[in-house]
């Protein structure tokens, strides 16, 4: 895990605004348009230069799918297990984003219990794998990565034949078994960041709301959690947020123990997970 560079003070808040735009950087406070840029202009993250780069640059997983990446964003997920009360509320959002039916459910929450039997919830999704078993078995090239990490899906593409299904040990995407109807024209888009209605006989999973992201704007399932147990973050400027506070990601990930869910498989995954030790919140 990349560690990063300056003050170690891991949170700042974050104003209610609009998301990802150009810094400006200001004596207080970083509004939420711009946590993942101005991180690293205010020298708490690195730069583009830095060492975060050089690892998502040098990785052996992306020189072996030789795929370009994006210098401004690598998008990375963490779930704040400590807070989240598995209300669901983050399944819905996501439903309504992407006009799912109630059967489509791109994240998942799990009742677990840990070690001494107490039950935690925790939400699983795509994990964006930097090395992933969905995109090495997809037959016709249907399911890759964008330059900026998030694995998506071309339904015109997929021929469902479900090798993708099979292949992630996460159970996270969903078959498209039946012909959505109710959706307006006026909604219908067939972009594989965003695909409305979901085509009957493909799949479709999680795609980190990337969509939003490129239109300043947070992933619907962060927008929907009321505990704020979810955050988006980017790899490049070392930062993410989950709308509210503003955190050094890898300060974030080591200070709080984060663990990625079945990391032994070696998949890469860009989605992490902080348990805590039972210590008490303030929020």
């Amino acid at each position: 895990m990349p560690e990063a560079e300056g003050p170690t003070s891991p949170m700042q808040e974050t104003s209610p605004a609009s998301v990802f735009g150009t810094p400006q950087v200001t004596a207080v406070g970083v509004p939420r348009r711009q946590f993942l840029f101005s991180i690293g202009a205010l020298g708490l993250g690195v730069s583009l230069g830095g060492r975060v780069l050089d690892v998502v640059l040098a990785s052996e997983e992306v020189d072996t799918l030789a795929r370009t990446v994006d210098p401004n964003h690598q998008w990375v997920m963490v779930f704040d297990l400590r807070r989240c009360d598995g209300c669901g509320d983050c399944i819905k959002g996501c439903q309504t984003e992407h006009h799912l039916p109630e059967s489509a459910e791109w994240i998942k929450v799990y009742e677990m219990h840990d070690t001494q039997g107490k039950p935690y919830m925790m939400p699983v999704l795509c994990m964006e794998c930097q090395d992933a078993p969905c995109v090495r078995v997809c037959p016709v090239q249907a399911t890759y990565y964008r330059p900026d990490g998030v694995i998506v899906v071309d339904e015109q593409i997929c021929i469902g034949c479900r090798m993708c299904m099979a292949a992630c040990p996460y159970g996270a995407r969903v078959f498209n078994w039946k012909e959505q109807t109710g959706i307006s024209p006026d909604l219908y888009d067939d972009r594989p960041e965003f695909t409305v209605p979901q085509r009957q006989g493909t799949v479709g999973k999680c795609t980190v709301c990337v969509h939003h992201l490129e239109a300043d704007k947070f992933p619907a399932c962060i927008e929907s959690c009321s505990m704020d147990a979810i955050y988006v973050g980017n790899l490049i400027t070392d930062s993410a947020s989950n709308g509210r506070e503003t955190v050094i990601l890898s300060t974030f990930l080591r200070d709080n123990d984060a663990f990625r869910f079945r990391e032994e498989l070696g998949t890469k995954a860009r989605v992490y997970y902080i348990a805590g030790h039972g210590q008490d919140l303030d929020y």
